[in-house]
């Protein structure tokens, strides 16, 4: 790699700018960019804001809200390279889940805390963290990167990134890039540093129930009469089989990764209660990765405090289907609600109404760009990445591939497994956080250095 950064003078940049790093961070944390519907949009819009301010003070240039129609802002920084360099594209994104209940938590959601060297609050690690390293890079290298460095800070990432395409589509000439490197997935573990290689799809969905024409008194009708409450139970247990397996047909399963995990490492991960089983048969990292996933996220009816004695008219689901690489989400849909039709218990009314959708995705992780990431792990944690899959979904990684089917997507992390992304008191790992800055710093060098081609295999499903 160029001689003006080694991975000492890499470190040792990043761990002088790294108090000020954090308080950047902080800062960020402290607004509660919630993308969902019903969230106050300004502070999403805030959060942009305050995140371009980051990225100028950090020596991008060119720094920018984009738009589109029925979006929350995106952010764009550049900073160029030599004349004739390769192009990187540094993806993060700055808007969070919403906080869950305040009393699940044990510090304010929205205000950093640090306890046992980690800093907990909402987007601490998902994905706010991601700014981070982006910002230490290119101040690592005192705003003069050895390539030329655009960033894109999506604004709805957890929305399922709904307006991407057309962020894609606008934008099409800025985002464009030989490399992107997009630390939004999971490490394996803290000083285990992880090149993601697959994602599953998804596919949500609401099944409604109908039974009757208005609710009647259980007690005059309740036996020969069905209720839509029971009928949509029925339903749902047809989803899985007694030992849990996905049982609706035509959902692709592919084959089982090399890589396994423990079972009490997984159960640690997830705080599995004592007796609990996991569910379906094969390896786990079969299950999390290569076959398809449904879970009931939530469902509309009376409850119990509310309750009557009523047989219910209508009864709602809120399904979300992950799926194996190699699947689509139109056929998956297909499949569902042809399964939740012909299981219809005691003929009961189905209406099934589709939702966010997301393509899955599998990479080949071979090539240039990918082996200076190993080169650039083995500097900063003295060994090379772990290469899993990920049962999570990135709908957007599906959409730069097919709008950029050249450059090499380099799927990285911040978080950690304690990280609890997505759930109360998410946290980032501060000493994880710096190495990842330093990684990336790195990682720079050694994809300028890597020559102009970038030749990448990869396959889309």
């Amino acid at each position: 790699m160029p001689a003006e950064l080694s991975p000492e003078v890499a470190r040792a940049a990043v761990e002088s700018a790294f108090p000020c790093l954090r308080g950047d961070l902080e800062r960020l944390v402290r607004i509660p960019s919630v993308s969902a519907p019903g969230f106050d949009a300004r502070h999403v819009r805030h959060s942009a804001e305050a995140t371009a301010a980051w990225l100028r003070r950090s020596g991008f240039g060119e720094v920018r809200l984009l738009h589109v129609a029925g979006a929350h802002p995106a952010v764009y920084g550049a900073a160029p390279g030599p004349a004739g360099s390769r192009r990187v594209l540094l993806y993060a994104h700055h808007d969070v889940q919403p906080p869950g209940l305040a009393e699940l938590w044990e510090s304010p959601p929205f205000e950093p805390t640090e306890r046992d060297g980690r800093l907990f609050g909402r987007g601490t690690a998902d994905d706010k963290a991601g700014i981070a390293v982006h910002a230490a890079a290119l101040q690592a290298w005192a705003g003069r990167p050895p390539l030329d460095v655009a960033v894109f800070i999506e604004g709805e990432e957890e929305t399922g990134s709904t307006h991407l395409p057309e962020f894609l589509s606008t934008y099409q000439d800025l985002l464009q890039a030989d490399t992107v490197v997009m630390p939004d997935c999971s490490n394996w573990a803290i000083g285990r540093p992880t090149l993601t290689t697959s994602l599953r799809g998804i596919v949500d969905c609401v099944v409604e129930v109908r039974t009757l024409q208005h609710a009647v008194h259980s007690g005059k009708y309740g036996g020969p009469v069905p209720d839509a409450l029971t009928a949509l139970c029925r339903l749902i247990a047809t989803l899985h089989d007694a030992r849990g397996n996905v049982a609706v047909a035509g959902l692709h399963s592919g084959p089982p990764p090399d890589l396994e995990i423990e079972p009490s490492r997984l159960r640690d991960i997830v705080g599995l209660l004592p007796g609990v089983r996991f569910i379906g048969d094969g390896p786990l990292s079969h299950r999390l990765w290569a076959r398809p996933a449904i879970t009931v996220l939530g469902i509309d009816a009376p409850s119990v405090a509310d309750a009557a004695h009523q047989l219910m008219p209508m009864a709602r689901a809120g399904l979300s289907v992950r799926l194996a690489p190699g699947d689509s989400a139109r056929r998956a849909f297909a499949a569902l609600a042809e399964h939740v039709r012909r299981h219809a218990p005691w003929n009961a009314e189905v209406t099934v109404v589709p939702g966010h959708q997301g393509e899955p995705y599998r990479l080949d992780p071979s090539g240039p760009a990918f082996d200076a990431f190993r080169r650039s792990c083995a500097d900063t944690w003295n060994r090379v990445p772990v290469e899993p899959g990920s049962g999570g979904s990135q709908p957007l990684v599906a959409a730069l591939a097919e709008r950029y089917p050249d450059a090499a997507l380099l799927l990285t992390g911040v978080d950690d497994p304690d990280s609890r992304t997505h759930s109360e008191n998410e946290s980032v790992h501060l000493g994880e956080l710096q190495n990842c800055c330093v990684n990336e710093a790195i990682l720079l060098g050694y994809l300028a250095a890597d020559g102009r081609d970038n030749p990448v295999r990869r396959r889309r499903g």
